[in-house]
């Protein structure tokens, strides 16, 4: 039996998934964006086309949920590479194809890099 509300006047936003009220929220925890940072990352690197009319994006996947760290870390991949970029839910995206730059760059903050 689904309980989703549907329409209501005093709840405010809902959540999409949920439907519950954003501010009580089950399937997001509040403190998901802010999870600690392990000693230990394994960044995942990839290249992606789809979605972007053809243009190349190279993506770092697989880092900790946690926004300080994941604005740090695309401002100074953007400005190593001299690159545009955007931070998403647990990657950052840089233009083109840097693979190559980006790998040493992570390796030399001692994290393990695969792709």
């Amino acid at each position: 039996m689904n309980t989703r509300i549907v329409y209501t006047t005093g709840a405010g936003r809902m959540c999409p998934d949920c439907g519950w009220p954003a501010k009580d929220c089950k399937c997001s925890r509040p403190g998901a964006q802010n999870a600690e940072v392990p000693a230990k990352i394994v960044a995942k690197l990839r290249m992606e086309r789809s979605g972007r009319s053809g243009k190349t994006v190279t993506v770092v996947d697989g880092l900790p949920k946690n926004d300080e760290f994941l604005a740090e870390l695309a401002a100074a991949l953007k400005k190593s590479c001299g690159t545009g970029g955007t931070v998403r839910e647990g990657c950052v995206e840089l233009a083109g194809d840097v693979r190559e730059r980006v790998r040493p760059l992570l390796a030399k903050r001692g994290w393990r890099v695969l792709g």
